[in-house]
């Protein structure tokens, strides 16, 4: 790093309206990844919200990997809107909204693939798809499939597969160095959730409005041009990551060989909107691929 690095993360955290938030950095570390610098406890569970939906998507990601589901298929009708396939509920164009009903009583803002509309709804339906194919809870099918195999022991599922996680800041950076640098999960798995998928299709980002390229993995945001954003505008465009309700984020810049992820408990707001993208650009700075390297 370019300077100290843990000033800085206690610096910014210090202004946060929750000035016990956990915060880490993720970088290479010998042969794999590790923490390089954290502020706050990384011990204390924290809910994830949307963040949940990284894990979420990995765990389906994984079973396609794996042959027991399809990302092409046409669902059934009784199981997702007319022609949606687990690709449209992953990257968020099967038309479903955020909060959408169910089967005989969907509320859509389009048909699949024309708009990216965000959805909790398109997220539940897509893991009760592989429960439906695998005869498994999907609480059981992430922790077996994700969280175990990433040594990420206290995190669980306690409700919706979109937003119901609940584990430390820790296992948070666990999962961050995974996406960073795979070396469990297979990598294709992990380029699948990261790599834009049907790009260029407008929509909302959620906390900050219409978006001319709102491009999504299948289950990652993808950084593209955004603007405004919650992460630096000096992070690489491929950035992906997610970020959640509960005032938990986390962002991958390959680029710059770094990782950044924040727990709190105080829910997303205004003051995120101005506070991660000033901790994300002071990080990069640190890390010597910002103006002042």
């Amino acid at each position: 790093m370019s300077e100290p690095l843990v000033p800085v993360l206690e610096q910014h955290v210090a202004q946060w309206p929750d000035p016990a938030a956990s915060v880490a950095v993720v970088g290479r570390v010998g042969e794999g990844t590790g923490v390089v610098a954290s502020a706050g406890d990384l011990d204390l569970e924290r809910r994830w919200a949307s963040v949940t939906k990284l894990v979420s998507a990995l765990t389906v990601l994984v079973l396609v990997h794996d042959g027991e589901a399809d990302l092409d298929e046409v669902l059934p009708d009784d199981v997702a809107p007319p022609g949606a396939t687990l690709s449209h509920l992953l990257d968020h164009t099967s038309g479903l909204d955020f909060e959408a009903g169910g089967p005989g009583a969907w509320r859509l803002r389009g048909e699949p693939g024309q708009r990216r509309t965000y959805s909790n709804t398109g997220i539940e339906v897509a893991a009760a798809r592989v429960e439906q194919l695998t005869g498994a809870p999907f609480a059981e099918l992430l922790r077996e499939l994700v969280a175990q195999p990433l040594g990420m022991a206290r995190t669980r599922l306690e409700g919706s597969a979109a937003h119901a996680l609940v584990a430390p800041a820790g296992d948070l950076a666990l999962l961050a160095g995974e996406l960073l640098s795979p070396r469990v999960l297979p990598a294709g798995v992990v380029d699948a959730l990261r790599t834009p998928s049907r790009p260029g299709l407008v929509g909302v980002l959620p906390g900050f409005g219409r978006q001319a390229h709102n491009d999504w993995g299948l289950g990652a945001e993808v950084r593209a041009d955004k603007d405004p954003h919650w992460t630096s505008p000096r992070n690489d465009p491929a950035t992906f990551g997610h970020f959640g309700q509960s005032g938990t984020a986390l962002w991958v810049d390959r680029r710059a060989g770094l990782a950044l992820v924040t727990a709190s408990s105080e829910p997303f707001g205004e003051w995120a909107t101005t506070a991660w993208p000033a901790l994300s650009s002071a990080v990069l700075d640190a890390g010597g691929v910002g103006p002042g390297a």
